[in-house]
C-alpha cells in the first residue's frame, strides 16, 4: 500500500541499454506509520532495520534492503515534496515483470529517468559514465516517443537544461 516507483540503473534499462547493476533504487512514499509493519512483512526475506528506516525519514536520506538468500540491495529513497519528485511519482508507470507476466511493478518513465540521472550525473560533478550512457541510451532509444515539452521545462526548472541539450545533440544523426 506504499506508493513507489523504481529508478535509477533498473529504469534506465527499461527504456535504454541494458547494463548490470548490483542493487535497485526505489523512490517510496513512506511514512512512520508503515514502518512495523513493513518491517514485520519483509523481516524474513530481507535484512531490514527499523531505526534506520525511521531515520532515513528524518533526515530525508535513503535507507537499504537487502535481500538475504541473493544479497540484492535496494536503495529506498523517500519521496520528497519538490514538485519534480511528486510529480514524477504521479507520472510513474506500471510494467510487467517476471518470467509469468502476471506481475507488475511501477517504474519512473523514460522523461523523468532522464532528468533524474541528469541531476545525479550534476551532483556527481559529472563524472560518472554510468549515468550518462544511461541518459544517452535511453534518448536514444526513446527519441520519437518522448515528451520534450515536458523534458525541456523541468530540466530547465531543475538547473539541468544544458546536460540536457547536450545529451540531445550528441544523439542526432
Amino acid at each position: 500500500g506504499i506508493p513507489y516507483l523504481i529508478g535509477g540503473s533498473l529504469a534506465s534499462a527499461l527504456y535504454g541499454i541494458i547494463r548490470a547493476t548490483i542493487h535497485a533504487d526505489l523512490v517510496a512514499d513512506v511514512k512512520e506509520e508503515h514502518i512495523p509493519k513493513l518491517v514485520d512483512i519483509l523481516k524474513g526475506e530481507f535484512y531490514i532495520d527499523e531505526a534506520m528506516i525511521l531515520a532515513s525519514l528524518q533526515h530525508s536520506i535513503s535507507f537499504n534492503l537487502i535481500h538475504l538468500e541473493s544479497m540484492f540491495k535496494i536503495d529506498v529513497f523517500p519521496l520528497k515534496a519538490r514538485a519534480f519528485d511528486q510529480i514524477q511519482m504521479r507520472r510513474r508507470v506500471p510494467r510487467t515483470v517476471g518470467d509469468q507476466n502476471e506481475e507488475s511493478a511501477y517504474f519512473s518513465t523514460a522523461e523523468d529517468i532522464i532528468l533524474a540521472k541528469l541531476e545525479w550525473f550534476r551532483a556527481g560533478g559529472e563524472t560518472s559514465e554510468r549515468h550518462w550512457r544511461d541518459v544517452l541510451g535511453v534518448i536514444r532509444l526513446q527519441a520519437s516517443r518522448l515528451d520534450f515539452p515536458y523534458l525541456l521545462e523541468w530540466a530547465e526548472q531543475l538547473g539541468v537544461q544544458d546536460l540536457l541539450h547536450k545529451a540531445l545533440s550528441s544523439t542526432e544523426g
